[in-house]
C-alpha cells in the first residue's frame, strides 16, 4: 500500500513475488465544496486517470456540503435531537444515538468541524444514493466503472481511538461472506463475514488524514471487490446490524430503563421451551433488591416440569372453587373465574416467589411489628420487580398473578415448602405468542407530590 499517488499495480498483482497488493492515494486539487457542486466532476478533474476497478473513498463531509446539508444552528444539541431516533447511551453531555439513517454513532453524526462558525454539518440523507450518484457521474464523465464508498469517522465499542467506516456504498461488495469455506488448515468457517467496505474506508483514512484537507482517496488493485452493474443494491445499509441481532443495543443505564419500560404482562405464550439458565440469571438480579437488617427475604420456587405445574395448579383450582362455593357463587360464575387462571396453566414455566422473615425483629408492639413485616414485604416486592424486569431483559415474557397468596397453605403443602415461606403470587414465564398490548401512557407528574 502506498499514499504518494500515481498509477498502481492492477487487481491485486504484486510488483514482485506475486503476493497480493493494492495501492491507495489521496487526491489533491479538490476545491472547497459548496451546495450544488457536482462531486463526480470535481473528482474527475482532480484524477482524470481513473480506470475500471478503482474504488473512490469519499469523506461524507463534502457529500453533505454538496447536498446542502449545512444547517445554521446556534444550538448543536437541538440539531442532534432532530437527527436522533433512539438514545443508545449517555454520559454527561456525550450521547451515542441511532440516527435517522440507522447508524449508531456519537452526536447523530452532527459535526461542527470543517464548517463555518454558527453552522453544523448533517450526514447525507441517503449515503447509498449519494454514492450511486457519484459512481454514475464518473461513468458519464470518464467512461469508467468504479466503486464508491462514502465514509465517516466512528468510535467503536471496547476500543480506543477513531476510524473511518463506510456509511454509503455503490459498486462495491460491502460484505465478503466466507461462511461455508475453509481456512488454511481446512477448518470450516461458520461465522466469518468480512466488512470489506469498512476496511476500505479505514485504508483511505490513512492517506486522507483528518486535517489535511484531502477528502477523497483512490484504491487501485482490488478490482475483485468492485461489483458490476447494480449488484450492490444493498449498499452500506447491509453493514447496519438489525435490532434482533444486536446483543449490545443499549448502554447500561439505558438498558435498565428500556427493560423496565418494555416489561409487559404477557398472557399468551408459544410452545418454545424456556431456558432455565435465563430464569436463574433473573433470580440473580432479583436478589440484589434492597432489604432490611441485611437480610435476604426472597426465595424463588422454580416449577420446571409440567407435572409439578399441573399438580400445583390443580390443587389451587380445587381450593379456589371451594372458596367460591363458600361465598355463594354460581357454578357459571365459578367457571368464569377459574378460567382466569389459564395464564398460569398455559405457561411453559412457572416461578413462585416467596417471602421469608428470617432476621426480622419482634418488638411485642403491634404498630412496630406491623411496620417490621411491611418492610420485608416491600423488600420482597422489590425482588419480584427485579425478577420481572430481568426476564424482560432476557427477552422472556411474564405475568405476575397473585393467586398463590390466597391459598398459601395449599401451595406450601403441594410444593413441600417450610411453613415460614409465604408465597407472593406466581410468575408465568415464556416466549410471548404475539406483541403485548401497549401500556397506556402515564404522566409521571400525576404521581408526584413535591414539598
Amino acid at each position: 500500500m502506498a499514499g504518494d499517488g500515481g498509477p498502481g499495480v492492477s487487481d491485486g498483482a504484486a510488483a514482485s513475488g506475486g503476493a497480493p497488493s493494492f495501492r491507495v492515494w489521496a487526491l489533491g486539487g479538490i476545491p472547497e465544496v459548496r451546495a450544488g457542486d457536482d462531486l463526480a466532476k470535481l473528482i474527475a478533474a482532480a484524477e482524470p486517470g481513473l480506470v475500471d476497478g478503482d474504488i473512490l473513498l469519499v469523506t461524507s463531509k463534502i457529500v453533505s456540503k454538496a447536498e446542502g446539508r449545512v444547517l445554521r444552528a446556534a444550538d448543536r444539541e437541538a440539531a442532534i435531537d432532530a437527527e436522533t431516533v433512539r438514545v443508545v447511551a449517555r454520559r454527561g453531555t456525550l450521547r451515542i444515538v441511532e440516527n435517522r439513517q440507522g447508524l449508531v454513532l456519537a452526536a447523530a453524526g452532527v459535526d461542527a468541524s470543517n464548517t463555518p462558525a454558527g453552522t453544523v454539518l448533517l450526514l447525507p440523507e441517503d449515503s447509498d444514493a449519494s454514492a450511486r450518484a457519484i459512481r454514475d457521474g464518473l461513468r458519464d464523465t470518464l467512461g469508467v466503472e468504479v466503486g464508491v464508498v462514502v465514509t465517516d469517522t466512528f468510535g467503536r465499542p471496547w476500543r480506543n481511538g477513531l476510524t473511518d467506516v463506510a456509511i454509503g456504498a455503490a459498486g462495491v461488495r460491502v460484505l465478503d461472506d466466507l461462511r461455508g469455506g475453509t481456512d488454511a488448515y481446512g477448518n470450516p468457517l461458520s461465522a466469518t463475514v468480512v466488512a470489506t467496505a469498512d476496511e476500505l474506508a479505514a485504508a483511505g483514512d490513512l492517506v486522507k488524514g483528518k486535517a489535511e484537507g484531502l477528502p477523497v482517496a483512490v484504491v487501485r488493485g482490488l478490482r475483485h471487490v468492485v461489483s458490476p452493474g447494480d449488484e450492490d443494491s444493498a449498499g452500506a445499509r447491509a453493514l447496519v446490524r438489525g435490532a434482533a441481532d444486536d446483543m449490545f443495543r443499549l448502554g447500561t443505564s439505558e438498558a435498565v430503563r428500556e427493560a423496565v419500560t418494555l416489561r409487559r404482562t404477557v398472557r399468551e405464550f408459544t410452545d418454545e421451551p424456556v431456558d432455565p439458565g435465563a430464569v436463574r440469571r433473573a433470580v440473580a438480579a432479583a436478589v440484589t433488591a434492597p432489604a432490611p437488617h441485611h437480610t435476604t427475604p426472597w426465595r424463588f420456587v422454580l416449577l420446571e416440569s409440567a407435572e409439578s405445574r399441573t399438580r400445583l395448579l390443580d390443587a389451587m383450582r380445587d381450593a379456589w372453587i371451594e372458596d367460591l362455593r363458600r361465598d355463594g357463587r354460581s357454578e357459571e360464575s365459578i367457571a368464569k373465574r377459574v378460567r382466569r387462571g389459564d395464564v398460569l396453566r398455559n405457561a411453559p414455566y412457572l416461578a413462585v416467589p416467596c417471602l421469608v422473615m428470617d432476621g426480622s425483629h419482634t418488638y411485642g408492639d403491634e404498630r412496630r411489628d406491623t411496620a417490621e413485616r411491611e418492610m420485608f414485604v416491600v423488600a420482597a416486592g422489590a425482588g419480584v420487580q427485579n425478577f420481572l424486569v430481568a426476564l424482560a431483559g432476557e427477552r422472556l415474557g411474564s405475568a405476575w398473578v397473585s393467586s398463590t397468596m390466597f391459598c398459601r397453605s395449599v401451595v406450601r403443602e403441594v410444593l413441600s415448602l417450610p411453613s415460614s415461606w409465604d408465597p407472593l403470587g406466581a410468575v408465568a414465564v415464556g416466549h410471548a405468542a404475539g406483541v403485548p398490548r401497549e401500556r397506556g401512557v402515564r404522566d409521571a407528574e400525576a404521581f408526584l407530590t413535591v414539598r
